[in-house]
């Protein structure tokens, strides 16, 4: 990974002071901010969530989107008070926002994103007393630090047996945000089930930026023209794994009247109207319940530390019907996923 510039003593200053605003409103592009009401009968919790969201923030309809939404429903529940923040755009600035956060006395700060492994490593000894989640890694060992991980890879398989028995022409397609481990997790799952249905389907790759440019994420543009690509060349299935830039994905599958797959979040109902015909599925990973567990499991005085993992087996990923452009093929992927649950398929994570 590279190594995260720090910002000057100027720059965290007129950070802390957006942190230090309250909730009353962001203070600037960086931050959103909030307080929910508790639910009726509930005691306010004086709980204080901060969060720092992976590049580009809320409004992603996918990945920060889906945490977003389990931030949301704390805020309902549990009347938290929560802190908001997103890295700049080239995200060199997470170990000054997480600092900030635990400064101010935020405490649990949910990392958004694998990128967080290096400054939670950093700060966790800084501040013994504050409780770290990372999502999407694992990797920092230290009493403080809870790492919620997915099995993105078995979500992924079963889309990607869904792409196999819908396609027409044997040809489908994956497009990537970043070429990092954890994307080529999403592929690994893909190619698996894919070649599980058809030994012999074709399946077209792209990742759209190579590390250390992460702008693959937020790059719809780049997207598209990668998925019209593989239209064009003849797959009819093309599954993105790219955040925001999964926009681009299903602007091309509208242009060629083929099917594009989602992933996240169910984003059969987060696209425009007119491609919600085009999207036969979507690998979920249930971002929202795995921020809700964390932050309540904290609440109640039980924070697990090291790695807690959603699968299949615990309901923490799987596959989208809505649309019922997959109820005819749906029991065939439930087999495979029982096989999956029982041990009698292992899903690779590496292609």
């Amino acid at each position: 990974m590279p190594r995260l510039r720090t910002a000057g003593a100027a720059a965290v200053a007129m950070l802390m002071a957006v942190v230090l605003a309250g909730c009353g409103g962001s203070g600037g592009s960086a931050a959103t901010s909030g307080t929910g009401p508790a639910s009726a009968g509930k005691k306010q919790s004086t709980v204080k969530v901060g969060v720092v969201y992976d590049i580009g923030g809320r409004g992603d309809k996918s990945y920060n989107d889906g945490v977003g939404a389990g931030i949301d429903s704390l805020k309902r529940e549990l009347g938290i008070q929560v802190k908001e923040l997103s890295p700049n755009a080239g995200g060199t600035d997470r170990q000054e926002l997480l600092r900030l956060l635990a400064e101010s006395g935020h405490n649990p700060i949910i990392c958004v994103g694998f990128l967080f492994q290096d400054p939670v490593k950093k700060l966790a000894s800084a501040y013994p007393k504050t409780r770290f989640a990372v999502i999407d890694d694992d990797s920092v060992k230290a009493p403080n630090v809870t790492g919620l991980v997915f099995s993105e890879e078995q979500a992924s398989y079963l889309v990607g047996a869904a792409a196999a028995l819908k396609s027409k022409t044997g040809h489908i397609g994956f497009v990537a945000g970043v070429q990092t481990p954890p994307q080529q997790k999403f592929q690994a799952g893909y190619e698996a089930g894919a070649r599980k249905i058809d030994p012999r389907i074709k399946v077209d790759v792209k990742y759209l930026t190579q590390p250390p440019d992460f702008s693959g994420f937020s790059s719809p543009d780049k997207a598209k023209e990668a998925a019209k690509g593989m239209y064009d060349g003849g797959a009819d299935v093309v599954y993105h794994a790219s955040g925001a830039s999964g926009r681009g994905v299903f602007q091309a599958a509208v242009a060629a009247g083929k099917w594009a797959i989602g992933v996240d979040s169910d984003q059969y109902h987060t696209v425009e109207a007119a491609q919600k015909p085009h999207v036969l599925s979507s690998a979920v990973k249930s971002l929202d319940v795995a921020v809700s567990k964390f932050v309540k499991d904290y609440a109640d005085g039980r924070p697990q530390s090291g790695s807690v993992r959603f699968g299949l087996a615990e309901n923490g990923v799987g596959y989208s019907t809505s649309g019922g452009f997959i109820d005819d093929v749906e029991p065939r992927l439930e087999a495979l996923k029982k096989q999956i649950i029982a041990g009698q398929i292992t899903v690779p994570t590496t292609p």
